[in-house]
């Protein structure tokens, strides 16, 4: 399978059976009073006891790390200062557009979510970081619908900076806030230390703040009621790679067989996935079984980071998809840390000698070695993905390493010419 040199514009958007309710909504974009029909910008009586129903409902940030977020409100809020709060929507990885989605579709549910957010840390300023025009401009005409509504009256920023796979990264956003370059600096400090100003500052990803609302709605135990005991509600699963792609509402526990059966696909004719975006790697059949849920999924030494999933159909060469990604991490890096510059360049140039059969095997065993020793080295988490990277398909598919190593890979041969993707599994939402 040659992988698409054009993105394609996102197809589908749609919840899977039996998750009603919640962040998927059917129509155009959501104006001020259709989300108030729906019980949005409700009075917060209680806001300790809000802070305790997230907890209770146990939402974990949905932008990769998956840190219980509640745990998180709390140690910015005992911070030494006024605290910030900051709604990241700067959606850096190519495969994902669920952010840029709920920010265009459903803007009032994640300023809900951001107000409520900066209600349970205590913030003074608050913060909409984006990268996407389309998203910064529904935003902007969300906050302009608050103006006078008695709903909210905070002065919400909208900041819009250049798309790039690190500017999402939470020190960069929080350069950028403060007028630097969107690019990752060291830590510590980190930003729930001092962040916008010097002050504890709460980066949370748009979809993560998107939940804060239906707990409030819900209550602990009603979030709860779609899920698994670790890995509860739901998340936005972006699909891409196959006839089905598209963004979907999915509760946490359900399998990728199941969801793919669900859209049509035949689970028989996938080899595997890119899973996570771009961060985690390639993983083999084995995942299709498994429970879409951050530990299960971790139990196979991958993540399901942001929720997004590329399909490694049977005529797809998971050496050529893992060479693809790292040459995008290879010139998407920030170019600040020389283990990262030199280590995905490094990285890339083994993958691509190895995708065009001119690899030898002690270039897979560099590969092999770098893969460990510069993991947890650069100021953010590029080199980390890219080490994934290499880590996976040399785990998963060694078959298709050993026959691009003898120049047999037949998938391949059947593709001959055919030009890789800069992107692949990239997804594109419509013109705004």
């Amino acid at each position: 399978m040659s992988l698409a040199t054009e993105v394609p514009v996102l197809p589908a958007v749609a919840a899977y059976p039996g998750v009603e309710g919640r962040l998927f909504r059917a129509g155009g974009r959501e104006d001020l009073a259709a989300y108030r029909a729906t019980g949005g910008y409700a009075v917060v009586e209680d806001v300790e006891r809000l802070l305790d129903q997230v907890d209770e409902a146990g939402v974990r940030g949905r932008g990769g790390a998956a840190f219980p977020i509640a745990r998180k409100i709390r140690t910015v809020r005992d911070g030494r200062g006024v605290p910030v709060a900051v709604a990241n929507g700067e959606e850096g990885e190519p495969a994902s557009v669920k952010d840029r989605w709920l920010l265009r579709t459903r803007p009032h549910l994640v300023l809900d979510g951001l107000r409520l957010a900066s209600l349970m840390v205590g913030a003074d300023e608050v913060h909409v970081y984006v990268s996407d025009p389309g998203s910064a401009e529904s935003v902007r005409a969300a906050v302009q619908e608050l103006g006078g509504a008695g709903v909210w009256d905070a002065q919400v920023e909208v900041t819009v900076v250049e798309p790039t796979y690190v500017a999402g990264e939470e020190t960069a956003a929080v350069q950028a806030l403060n007028g630097g370059p969107a690019l990752p600096t060291d830590k510590p400090p980190r930003p729930f230390e001092e962040g916008v100003k010097g002050r504890p500052t709460l980066v949370n990803n748009v979809e993560t703040l998107a939940n804060l609302p239906l707990v409030q709605r819900l209550g602990a135990t009603g979030y709860r009621e779609l899920g698994t005991v670790a890995s509860t509600g739901t998340f936005l699963l972006t699909l891409s790679g196959c006839a089905a792609t598209g963004l979907y509402e999915v509760p946490f526990g359900v399998t990728l067989t199941e969801v793919l059966s669900w859209l049509g696909e035949d689970p028989a004719q996938v080899d595997g996935v890119l899973m996570g975006g771009y961060f985690a790697g390639v993983l083999g059949r084995q995942v299709l079984d498994a429970s879409l849920e951050y530990d299960a999924i971790k139990a196979l030494h991958s993540g399901l980071g942001c929720g997004a999933v590329g399909v490694l159909s049977s005529g797809t060469c998971a050496v050529e998809v893992s060479a693809a990604v790292m040459a995008y991490f290879a010139r998407e890096n920030a170019g600040q840390c020389g283990s990262c510059f030199n280590g995905t360049a490094a990285m890339s140039a083994v993958l691509e000698a190895l995708r065009d059969h001119r690899a030898e095997a002690a270039d897979v065993e560099r590969l092999t070695d770098w893969s460990v020793r510069l993991r947890g080295r650069g100021a953010c988490g590029t080199l980390d993905g890219a080490t994934n990277v290499a880590a996976a398909v040399l785990r998963e598919f060694p078959d298709a390493v050993t026959t691009h190593l003898d120049g047999t890979c037949a998938t391949c041969a059947g593709n001959e010419g055919q030009p890789l993707s800069r992107a692949p599994f990239a997804v594109a939402l419509p013109a705004a």
